[in-house]
């Protein structure tokens, strides 16, 4: 069972599913968890391989499916899923294969199609820290610093450093190995006839103009929206405007 942190009480409304991407974590949203929480129930995952979650030797989106609905099989539902980037396609993977779980599905700044971009570089800069000699999350972001330049990235990815124990929360070898399948998407029938938004950042390249046609093969129903001067990462870069589009979503 993944590990889940849970932000709030039962309610009128339906639990949320919330799946982070590649290696992130939980914690990583619980600023727009706490936000939600006062409407709903908020359940936060760990994904496998990630955080506290257990880890295995395969990290593909049929495994990552089967473990979101291991989880939504032990709360009241169907409940609904917020998914972003990796997170984003396994939700999308668990409302094709699992509709019955799923009442609304929220899909961040991702597309169900093959990307050529790798995080393989990200992962092999982790792998390059020395960390029997790390004392202080400064000195792990002065090894990273010599192969990302982006300080938001090093921060972001040095949340997923147990300073103590001298680890990372993250699988690192088996995330590697299995790259292809995260930039990947899984060949898959059917559709999801659900309510469905892709919320995605104005500033990312992440959703493109010629992968609607797939979007609403697969999803009938989705809707598609921007947030202005977001990226990639739209939950962090504009909080605000990612809470209140949604709920305003989820409560339509």
């Amino acid at each position: 069972m993944l590990n889940t942190i849970i932000t709030g009480q039962a309610g009128a409304h339906p639990p949320l599913i919330i799946a982070h991407g590649l290696n992130g974590s939980a914690r990583n949203w619980g600023v727009i968890a706490k936000r939600l929480s006062d409407e709903r129930q908020v359940v936060a995952v760990d994904m496998r391989n990630h955080g506290a979650s257990p880890w295995y030797d395969t990290h593909s989106y049929h495994d990552m499916a089967a473990d979101l609905a291991e989880v939504v099989r032990g709360l009241p539902g169907p409940v609904d899923v917020l998914g972003h980037s990796m997170g984003g396609k396994a939700a999308m993977v668990l409302a094709l294969r699992h509709p019955d779980l799923v009442r609304r599905l929220v899909v961040a700044d991702i597309a169900p199609v093959t990307y050529s971009h790798t995080q393989t570089d990200t992962i092999d800069a982790m792998q390059a820290v020395p960390l029997d000699q790390i004392d202080r999350r400064s000195d792990a972001d002065a090894h990273l610093a010599k192969h990302l330049d982006d300080p938001s990235v090093r921060a972001f990815l040095l949340q997923s450093l147990d300073v103590k124990e001298k680890k990372w929360r993250l699988n690192l070898p088996i995330l590697k190995a299995e790259m292809d399948k995260i930039i990947g998407f899984p060949d898959i029938e059917g559709q999801f006839q659900g309510e469905t938004l892709f919320l995605t950042g104005a500033d990312s390249d992440y959703v493109q103009p010629d992968h609607r046609p797939l979007i609403r093969a697969m999803f009938p129903k989705a809707r598609l929206a921007k947030i202005p001067g977001a990226g990639h990462w739209l939950h962090a870069d504009k909080p605000r405007e990612f809470e209140a589009a949604v709920r305003a979503f989820l409560n339509a």
